[in-house]
């Protein structure tokens, strides 16, 4: 089982370019920053930081093209040689207050995550909390937080973002989505073999 603690932020832009990143503070593979995206036309990239990183988010989730780069973080700022993205978070959501009423211990569990997801399919349109990890794995979304996304800038092969947009139409990497409002959620990952 691999556990993964962090925060991931998802969001659209007015280019068409919908980005998702991933911040884990603890992981199998210690702290790291990734990213995924999708162009206007689908195609599919993750960079990630370490070719050990890309080789198990590429097994996890679908990707056209697989970028290992260095990447640098701070805060909600990602800078890597193909992608640079600054995320301006907001205050916490009405939904961020109500995960914040759940014991984390119980939020974290698979068994949990198993029963939130019909009302997460139903709440977040495209939002799963459980699902197929790839390889006869299952993986569990444990959501402790939801804030807003209010600004976001950045560039994409040189390429400028634009401004803030809904994650829409919703990103193709897995089993979920991340949610059409621009947002980060707090969250643990287990992938369960």
């Amino acid at each position: 089982m691999s556990t993964f603690r962090g925060a991931i932020a998802g969001v659209g832009t007015t280019s068409g370019v919908r980005v998702v990143v991933g911040r884990w503070d603890a992981s199998p593979y210690g702290a790291f920053a990734d990213a995924m995206v999708e162009t206007p036309s689908g195609h599919r990239v993750l960079v990630a930081p370490t070719q050990e990183v890309a080789d198990f988010v590429a097994g996890t989730y679908v990707f056209d093209e697989v970028r290992v780069e260095p990447v640098t973080v701070d805060g909600w700022w990602f800078a890597s040689p193909s992608l640079t993205l600054d995320v301006t978070a907001g205050g916490r959501t009405a939904l961020g207050r109500l995960l914040r009423l759940v014991p984390a211990r119980l939020a974290e569990a698979p068994a949990w995550c198993t029963l939130t997801d019909p009302v997460a399919r139903v709440v977040l349109r495209g939002v799963r909390t459980r699902g197929s990890a790839g390889g006869g794995r299952r993986e569990y979304y444990g959501a402790t937080d939801h804030r807003a996304v209010i600004a976001v800038r950045g560039s994409f092969d040189g390429v400028d973002l634009g401004s803030l947009a809904p994650v829409d139409p919703a990103p193709r990497f897995g089993f979920s989505s991340t949610p059409r409002r621009p947002s980060v959620t707090t969250v643990v990952t287990t992938v369960r073999p």
